[in-house]
């Protein structure tokens, strides 16, 4: 039966240990980072294999392809796309930004479905305020709640259509954190009628989307202990508060924002209420670790699961590829830069596999 985590791996390639541990630990699914990138021949490649590893050709494959410093696929193989706050910026108007964020979305879906990968960690809902940590920044649509709302449901929509998976991040919302999860655990101290005007609104505005990946972050409102992500409390708002009925995935286990071993951070976000817990970095040693904490994909949890992947489209929405990039890039020339603020989650393999 299938566990309940989603693992990344080390290289190129699998090695024998990767695949003997895949066949094992049967995970739900798998996510891709620069490490892991050379040419779409090779990612196509490793996609099939991964699939192959566990005997099931709809599990799923995931990305971090948001654009700007999030972007795991990139030249010379595949375009450079904006961050998210460039399509604002752009055209200074929500309507006309809507249509090329989704533009956007509906190319990177075209750009992923050609390497069989289904999901793409996309969109961004976090809505950042003053002074906040730049982990967000520019990749937030926009500094506003319904902004964002309206953006992040076009770059939702615009996968979709393309036979891609969204997931909303990083839910409840990390745009009022003063610090890097990777790094640190956030505190925010904002009282509940605040945070329900802002944070949390382009979530609940976007609870119909099939999958949720949740923020490392403590609102003390919600429970003072623990971050969302292994709090019973915050599972809850998040269900009952917010809506959301879909699939709902931790962050990284491996960021430094929670405490614990591998093993006890993954009991406890799945104690917690998530339904499948995600390790990024490869390396096999703490993989093993997390499937220890890991169970089994079942109940209400494998029947979210279902239920994402039973909405890839499998006719994608007919796209001219060609004319819409060229769309895209007139209406964004020389309007955003790819590599502004810290780069952002890409989780370190072991030596050998840089």
């Amino acid at each position: 039966m299938t566990s309940a985590a989603i693992y990344g791996c080390s290289g190129h390639k699998l090695t024998a240990e990767e695949r003997a541990f895949y066949a094992e630990a049967k995970p739900w699914g798998f996510i891709l980072f620069r490490r892991n990138v050379d040419t779409p021949a090779q990612v196509k490649a490793l996609v099939e294999d991964l699939r192959d590893s566990v005997g099931r050709a709809d599990a799923p494959v995931l990305i971090d392809q948001e654009g700007g410093r999030v972007q795991r696929l990139g030249p010379p193989h595949w375009p450079k796309y904006p961050p998210g706050s460039a399509y604002l910026k752009a055209v200074n108007d929500p309507m006309a930004a809507r249509e090329l964020v989704r533009l956007g979305a509906r190319l990177m879906a075209h750009d992923l479905r050609e390497l069989g990968i289904t999901v793409d960690c996309v969109p961004v809902l976090d809505v950042p305020v003053p002074g906040a940590h730049d982990i967000i920044g520019d990749r937030a649509y926009a500094q506003d709640p319904a902004t964002v709302t309206q953006l992040g449901r076009a770059a939702a929509e615009g996968l979709l259509a393309g036979g891609v998976l969204p997931i909303i991040k990083h839910i409840p919302g990390h745009g009022r954190a003063f610090a890097d999860s990777h790094h640190d655990l956030p505190v925010v101290e904002t009282d509940l009628e605040t945070l329900d005007a802002w944070d949390f609104a382009p979530f609940k505005a976007l609870s119909d989307m099939p999958m949720a990946m949740t923020a490392h972050v403590v609102f003390t409102a919600v429970d003072a202990k623990r971050p969302a992500t292994t709090s019973k409390k915050g599972i809850r708002l998040m269900r009952e508060h917010l809506g959301f009925s879909g699939l709902i995935m931790s962050d990284d286990l491996s960021m430094k924002a929670l405490s614990g071993t591998l093993t006890e951070r993954a009991e406890q976000s799945l104690k917690a209420g998530c339904d499948v817990v995600l390790h990024c970095n490869g390396d096999l040693g703490e993989m093993r670790q997390v499937a220890e904490g890991t169970g089994k994909l079942k109940g209400e949890a494998r029947r979210r699961a279902e239920a994402a992947l039973a909405r890839i489209v499998h006719t994608p929405e007919p796209l001219d590829v060609a004319e819409a990039r060229a769309r895209l890039e007139a209406a964004l020339s020389g309007r955003f830069d790819a590599a502004k603020g810290p780069d952002v989650g890409e989780a370190q393999a072991p030596a050998q596999a840089q």
